[in-house]
């Protein structure tokens, strides 16, 4: 029996179902799960926890250590396969196949088994809210499973559609999709729930956040068409792909619901900006992973690199937010990189940039025997500066024009390119980006302002990929800080790791293990 059936069965019932406290009668039946409406919402909740951040995601830390925007502390960390020349099949890193297969199978089983009423409980007082729940749930989590594809599809570009659950005889014989057709399905199946699903469960009986809304599905929507529209997988310039991806940010931005924040954007459940977020339990263990080395706890991790502080214009708020940088305070104390001070080298463990991470920081935790702190993150996984980013890309790539306004396939576009980004520019104090820009200018512009925007937030990676530039992205360099005779602190640039690129790397392998089980599957292009 192939490893994909019990991915896409026999998780259904296992993963499903793991919440649950059952005792050897009840014995987990599908019966009893479904059989009130507390424990219907329980599989439906169960489906939202196959959601994951990026706070961690990739062998303990960020992702974004293996992109030019920061360097990982430690060199022993295994994070380095994605750049050493170490990845394939076989030694995979991230491997999300089995995993999102799961979520995958754990939304066909809520979809197909779910009732749509308890007539039972009719008298209940409360039963036309549960009702309006439980009406709600399929629409949900339809929007889910198309996200996990999507998660899938980006990193493995030829994906099984799982669109319902499959029988022991059907699975041998289960074929991937193209990138293209994956995407349009995804699309479809968002399509299908968008007008369905409610602007926020602010005002409803259960008062709800962090479930899938209109904008989070548009959002997530928005993004697929991107990546379709994108030169790894739009190698026509297609661009009708890229005018989708504008009409549906488009959309997201007339709806009104949304808006930018002067406050910070992580960490912030009042930020408006955030479509769709992650709320993880209080812990100290990302500062634990990322105070700098001299604090109290503290063990370093992601730092920075100066290519990103040097994407950052003078003036921009959002540096002070993002970086910490030799002098900086943290918990009252002055921070040291420089060579002997005390955050510096040559401590092990040391920034090798000059640098350490500041956001998604909660400066206030401690880690003082005996009043140890923790506290919740916030972690944004669509937030609206991201949609107008998107919206000015798609749609100055569409047109060619970064002052484009009029009429582009049967839509019509009052804002333009450049003044979605110059929205965005103006939340970070910076001055407009000038209307005098040519076509090269606004696009060199735009993709650095998206870097330094969605800095840390699991953008970075996949921008790479999608632009194809991860050749330009191999030198990661860094500040050397010494103290002259003078007591003062003199800096020089230093390249700090050279890595290995190459064109494959734009997709992940698929793991060795499930070409095996599945022959229809199909390597992608040179691993």
């Amino acid at each position: 029996m192939k490893r994909l059936y019990y991915i896409l069965i026999a998780a259904a019932c296992v993963s499903a179902c793991n919440f649950l406290e059952l005792n050897e009668s009840d014995y987990q039946s599908k019966e009893y799960q479904f059989s009130t409406f507390e424990n219907t919402k329980a599989v439906a909740t169960n489906v939202y926890g196959y959601i994951y951040d990026y706070l961690s995601d990739v062998e303990g830390t960020m992702r974004e250590a293996a992109t030019d925007n920061a360097v990982y502390a430690w060199e022993t960390s295994e994070i380095k396969r994605y750049y050493d020349g170490s990845w394939s099949g076989t030694r995979t890193i991230d491997d999300k196949w089995s995993t999102l297969y799961s979520a995958i199978a754990a939304a066909n089983y809520y979809l197909e088994n779910a009732p749509t009423d308890f007539p039972e409980s009719r008298y209940l007082e409360d039963y036309t809210q549960r009702m309006e729940q439980l009406k709600g749930y399929p629409y949900e989590i339809t929007a889910l499973r198309a996200w996990f594809h999507f998660e899938l599809l980006k990193r493995y570009n030829n994906i099984i559609i799982a669109d319902r659950s499959f029988t022991l005889d059907e699975v041998n014989d289960i074929t991937p999709t193209s990138y293209a057709d994956a995407a349009q399905w995804i699309i479809s199946e968002l399509d299908g729930v968008i007008p369905m699903l409610p602007d926020s469960y602010a005002e409803t009986y259960a008062g709800e956040v962090g479930r899938i809304t209109k904008g989070a599905a548009r959002a997530i929507k928005a993004r697929t068409q991107l990546y379709l529209a994108s030169p790894l997988n739009n190698t026509a310039n297609d661009n009708k792909l890229w005018a989708n991806a504008a009409a549906t940010c488009k959309q997201i931005i007339d709806s009104g619901t949304y808006s930018l924040v002067d406050e910070d954007v992580v960490n912030n459940t009042a930020a408006v900006g955030g479509i769709f977020y992650v709320l993880e339990t209080p812990s100290n263990s990302f500062e634990s992973a990322n105070f700098p080395i001299g604090f109290e706890g503290g063990n370093s991790g992601i730092c920075p690199s100066l290519n990103l502080v040097e994407a950052f214009e003078d003036g921009d708020t959002r540096l002070a937010k993002t970086v910490y940088a030799n002098g900086d305070s943290l918990q009252s104390a002055a921070i040291q990189t420089y060579y002997g001070g005390a955050n510096g080298k040559p401590k092990k463990g040391a920034t090798p940039t000059g640098f350490y991470l500041r956001k998604f920081i909660r400066e206030e935790t401690s880690f003082t025997v005996g009043n140890t702190t923790s506290y919740q993150h916030v972690v944004p996984l669509y937030r609206y500066a991201e949609v107008l980013l998107n919206y000015a890309e798609a749609l100055f790539e569409a047109s060619s024009n970064p002052s484009f306004k009029g009429s582009l396939f049967n839509v019509t576009y009052t804002l333009t390119p450049l003044q979605a980004v110059n929205m965005v520019r103006e939340r970070a104090g910076l001055e407009d980006l000038p209307s005098s820009m040519s076509a090269s200018e606004f696009r060199t512009a735009l993709r650095n302002e998206r870097r330094v925007e969605l800095a840390f937030e699991d953008h970075r990676f996949w921008d790479i990929r999608r632009w194809e530039i991860g050749g330009e992205t191999t030198k990661l360099y860094g500040l050397d800080q010494k103290i002259a005779d003078d007591g003062t602190i003199g800096s020089s640039r230093i390249l700090v790791q050279t890595r290995v690129w190459d064109d494959k790397m734009n997709f992940y392998p698929i793991p060795d293990s499930e070409l095996y089980k599945n022959s229809n599957l199909v390597q992608n292009p040179g691993w």
